[in-house]
C-alpha cells in the first residue's frame, strides 16, 4: 500500500515550509492543504486538538504535530538523503541550534514588524546577535550539518523568505552585517526542495502589510 501523506499548512509559515522542504528533498509526494488560520477545517482542528495549530503531517492517517518534531519523524521514516547525523553527539547538536531557531528567531523577528522605538531597536540588535551566532555555528561548513543540506537548514532556512518583512519595517539590512549567513541562503536556495518550497519575499510582504493593518501596527 502507498503512503497516504498530507500537509495541512499556511503558505506564508516558516514552520510548514520546513516540511515542505523535507517532504521535497526526499521525494515524498504528498497532498498540500491550505488553511484558513480564521477558519481552521474541522480535519486540523481534529489532527491537532492540543494546539490546534498548523503545521500538521498526517501519514496515513496518523497526524504529526510541532515542526520539529515532524521533521525529525520525516527523517526517521523516508530514511534517503539523512538530515540527522548517524552520530549521537552530532545529532545532539542539530537538536540544539534547531532549537535555538525555534526559542529565538520568530519571535524576535517578529518584533521587527510589530513593535516601535527602543522595542523595535532592541529586537534589531538581538536579531543580528542570533545571526552572528549563527554564522560561527556555521564556520567554514557549506551547510550546518557539513557538505549536504541538513536538520539544521531546513529548520532555518524558511525564515529568510521573511527577510524583506523584517528589513522593510525594522528599516535595517541583513546582508551587510552578515555575509557568510547570506551566502549560506544561496547555496540553500541552490537547491531545488528549497526555492520551489519558499514562497516569494514580496508575497510575503503583502500579507504582512495586511496584518499590520488589522493589528493597528
Amino acid at each position: 500500500m502507498a503512503d497516504e501523506v498530507v500537509l495541512l499548512d499556511f503558505w506564508p509559515s516558516p514552520f510548514g515550509m520546513r516540511l515542505r522542504i523535507a517532504l521535497a528533498e526526499k521525494g515524498v509526494k504528498y497532498e498540500y492543504k491550505d488553511e484558513d488560520l480564521r477558519n481552521k477545517s474541522p480535519l486540523l482542528l481534529q489532527s491537532n486538538p492540543v494546539h490546534k495549530k498548523i503545521p500538521v503531517l498526517i501519514h496515513n492517517g496518523k497526524p504529526v504535530c510541532e515542526s520539529v518534531i515532524a521533521l525529525q519523524y520525516i527523517d526517521e521514516v523516508w530514511t534517503n538523503k539523512p538530515l540527522l547525523p548517524s552520530d549521537p553527539y552530532l545529532r545532539s547538536q542539530a537538536r540544539f541550534w534547531a532549537d535555538f531557531v525555534d526559542k529565538k528567531i520568530y519571535d524576535i523577528g517578529r518584533k521587527t514588524w510589530t513593535t516601535k522605538g527602543d522595542e523595535q531597536e532592541a529586537a534589531k540588535k538581538e536579531f543580528i546577535d542570533c545571526i552572528k551566532l549563527l554564522e560561527v555555528e556555521l564556520g567554514d561548513k557549506p551547510f550546518f550539518g557539513g557538505e549536504t543540506l541538513g536538520f539544521v537548514d531546513v529548520t532555518l532556512v524558511p525564515f529568510y523568505s521573511w527577510f524583506s518583512v523584517y528589513e522593510k519595517y525594522g528599516n535595517f539590512s541583513i546582508a551587510p552585517e552578515c555575509p557568510k549567513f547570506m551566502a549560506w541562503v544561496k547555496r540553500c536556495m541552490e537547491k531545488e526542495s528549497v526555492s520551489k518550497s519558499l514562497p516569494d519575499q514580496d508575497k510575503v510582504c503583502g500579507f504582512v502589510a495586511e496584518m499590520r493593518k488589522k493589528l493597528g501596527v
